[in-house]
């Protein structure tokens, strides 16, 4: 299963031509780009790859994702490297700021980089500038900023946030008659809600609640009590007792169950601590989110089976974490990084980390004994070569004719998301296969 080309838009058909007209000039103005950052002519020069995230920042932070870039950087060396050449992945830290974001980029062209690797960042604009100066092509990145969406030289392995979000919202549909969304108070989550929306309204419910909540809060009480009414339940207070819901939304005229949905990376488990406090009549609100923002580990720290996190819903870009399909993966983990705590094979970040060396790899396959460049992978990528994840993503293949045509998306391939559910303490799938969010994206109106 490919992408699939959709309803053309301006937006991608400006990308496809801006692609082409960078292929051009750095054809014909080599001593301007020929010579780009990341060059490898010998068949035994290392291949020089970045990969960056957030590290000990007071929001979101991704540890595992260089951790995991280091950690398959040693498992292809100890087999001759990638045709031979060696592997070199170097790592930095864009502390969530947009500042260090830029600085990360910078080092990328300082260190010839031929790409940028798995990455997290939500500061597109801050890191695509300098990449795009100097022909670096950002493989794989998390799927957390705009402009991994909008970018000639992004290639994306996931259908981002956006995908997520109408995918979970396309999940609560059926289950949900109130849905309450809580979400950052920053620009990216600005457009949560509308995706959201387009999700369940496709599936005739009725648009959510939008609750905002800070980035890098420590207590989410007074958001948790929010969304608890606004999804039509009751919160108690701290000692059991019911709370006061004065000038609150009428609960007692909410029939059926309602849902809580949130998405703030790392700071949903804080959400949650804060949210599982008010809890009162367990079967009268359900919990969800996206992965990424929750995992397993969560589900087993709350109590598995018999914990509040029972019954939730959750959306994924990829298979339940115990799918075999997996397997390789874990197997590289446990031979090269059993120690290394930073790695959760469960984990978004890293398993996007996997897929996008996973398609880095087979890039540079491809290539052979020639010169990799930047310039060379993303000519590769640019005509259609084809990445086989190994059906944790479907096949992927950036040419144009292979995106999926959603305007504020032009350089998205995969809209694929999965469903599952916590089920006697452990995320399964709440139904086979992948789900095609690609014209629920469509259907989201511009802000």
């Amino acid at each position: 299963m490919t992408g699939r080309r959709r309803s053309s838009s301006p937006r991608a058909l400006g990308t496809a031509a801006l692609t082409a007209a960078v292929t051009a000039v750095c054809t014909s103005l080599i001593s301007g780009c020929g010579v780009i950052p990341g060059t490898s002519g010998d068949s035994d020069d290392p291949v020089v790859v970045m990969t960056w995230a957030p590290e000990g920042t007071e929001a979101t932070n991704m540890p595992g994702m260089p951790a995991m870039a280091k950690t398959y950087a040693q498992w292809i060396n100890s087999k001759g490297g990638i045709n031979g050449r060696p592997l070199k992945v170097l790592t930095c830290n864009d502390h969530n700021d947009s500042i260090s974001a830029g600085t990360c980029a910078r080092e990328a062209v300082k260190e010839n980089v031929v790409a940028v690797v798995g990455s997290y960042s939500q500061h597109g604009r801050s890191f695509f500038a300098p990449l795009e100066a100097a022909g670096i092509p950002y493989i794989g990145g998390y799927g957390i900023s705009e402009q991994e969406f909008s970018s000639p030289f992004s290639f994306p392995v996931n259908g981002g946030q956006a995908a997520l979000l109408a995918g979970n919202g396309i999940q609560l549909a059926g289950e949900c008659e109130k849905v309450s969304l809580v979400r950052p108070d920053t620009v990216s989550g600005d457009t949560l809600q509308r995706i959201l929306n387009a999700g369940l309204t496709s599936g005739k419910a009725q648009k959510a609640s939008d609750i905002r909540a800070a980035e890098d809060a420590t207590d989410y009480t007074g958001t948790a009590r929010t969304a608890l009414e606004s999804a039509g339940s009751t919160p108690v207070g701290e000692d059991g007792s019911s709370a006061d819901t004065a000038g609150s939304a009428d609960s007692a005229s909410v029939s059926g169950k309602g849902c809580v949905t949130a998405a703030l990376g790392e700071r949903t488990e804080t959400f949650f601590d804060s949210y599982r406090r008010l809890l009162g009549d367990a079967d009268s609100v359900r919990f969800s989110s996206v992965l990424g923002s929750v995992d397993q580990s969560l589900v087993d720290r709350t109590g598995g089976g018999s914990g509040p996190l029972e019954g939730a819903f959750f959306t994924g870009w990829y298979p339940v974490a115990s799918d075999p399909r997996w397997d390789p993966m874990r197997k590289v983990i446990r031979d090269f990084a059993f120690k290394d705590n930073r790695i959760d094979p469960g984990d978004a970040g890293v398993q996007t980390t996997w897929i996008a060396y996973t398609a880095l790899t087979q890039v540079v396959e491809h290539l052979g004994n020639g010169e990799i460049t930047a310039r060379s992978v993303t000519s590769a990528l640019n005509k259609g070569l084809t990445v086989d994840t190994g059906g944790l993503t479907p096949e992927l293949n950036w040419s144009y004719e292979n995106a999926l045509g959603v305007q504020d998306l032009p350089r998205a391939i995969n809209a694929d998301v999965t469903f599952q559910v916590v089920r006697g303490g452990r995320l399964v799938s709440a139904r086979k296969g992948f789900v095609d969010v690609g014209k629920t994206l469509e259907s989201v109106p511009v802000a």
